[in-house]
């Protein structure tokens, strides 16, 4: 191997261990600035157009509060209403009485029924 292509091969090498720890982090602009985020907070579903704390819906699923709702006693849903931090399903129990079942969002808790 010739002299300049060796030193070419090692001019290549070290640049590119010096950018590799570069690629594996980026930065966010934030509500508390400008933040270096590592990576394994990134990825398909990581939201760079949201704030930490809004990036997908927090708690249980609306499939989820159904099946507590069920469990409550309701045996038809109308409609699921997903609010900031609760979940409130209309629907009839088994004699066909009006029903409404509102549930904590984030722990799954039963707050009311109606």
């Amino acid at each position: 191997m010739s002299k300049p292509l060796r030193f070419s091969l090692a001019l290549a090498a070290t640049l590119l261990a010096a950018t590799a720890p570069a690629l594996s982090q980026s930065l966010e602009f934030g509500p508390n600035g400008l933040q270096i985020v590592p990576n394994d907070r990134r990825g398909p579903d990581y939201g760079y157009d949201r704030p930490p704390e809004r990036r997908g819906p927090p708690g249980i699923s609306e499939r989820q509060a159904v099946r507590i709702a069920r469990s409550e006693g309701m045996r038809e849903i109308n409609d699921v209403f997903r609010q900031r931090r609760t979940i409130r399903i209309e629907g009839a129990d088994r004699r066909g009485d009006d029903m409404t079942v509102i549930i904590d969002a984030r722990t799954g808790d039963v707050i009311d029924v109606r």
